[in-house]
């Protein structure tokens, strides 16, 4: 279901058909990483956060990333706290390890974080725990309906690894 729901939403870019499906598990960023054959870095993962009220809000980052507590109190305004399981499948009509910002079951916030703007592409999932698409930054940012870019992450590139020395 999750998997035709993404399909639906590439159609309107006619881009349906570049949805990989994979004999292996791409669930993990290590999996996809594997199953694709690039770096983990290049894998698009999508984090589901608790926002106002009752929306979910998503942040589409590298595989390298971690979500940097204080850097999303100052984009947001709001404590980093994430989803369960249950509410991501609520939120989003896709469960974990399939999570990705298209054929949402919600209209919810999508912002894309700049760990991702040092690859040419990045490969998200689509919507199962055996899928990827393999998009451009430009494209990533049109198809998921990306609210801005923003920088709430840590832990990747050199920047970081020498800050952290």
């Amino acid at each position: 279901m999750s998997l035709e729901s993404v399909k639906n939403h590439f159609k309107q870019w006619n881009r349906e058909k570049d949805v990989m499906e994979f004999s292996t598990l791409s669930a993990t960023v290590e999996q996809a990483a594997d199953t694709i054959g690039v770096i983990p870095a290049r894998i698009a993962k999508t984090l589901s956060f608790r926002g106002e009220g009752e929306k979910a809000i998503l942040i589409v980052a590298a595989g390298d990333a971690k979500v940097d507590n204080k850097k999303f109190r100052d984009a947001f305004q709001l404590k980093a706290r994430m989803l369960s399981a249950d509410e991501v499948l609520e939120q989003t009509g896709h469960r974990v390890g399939g999570v990705c910002p298209f054929g949402l079951a919600n209209d919810l916030d999508v912002y894309l974080d700049i760990s991702m703007k040092r690859f040419e592409t990045l490969f998200p999932a689509c919507g199962s725990n055996n899928s990827a698409i393999e998009l451009t930054c430009d494209e990533l940012y049109q198809y998921s309906y990306a609210k801005e870019w923003v920088d709430v992450c840590k832990g990747w590139g050199d920047e970081e690894t020498s800050q952290s020395n």
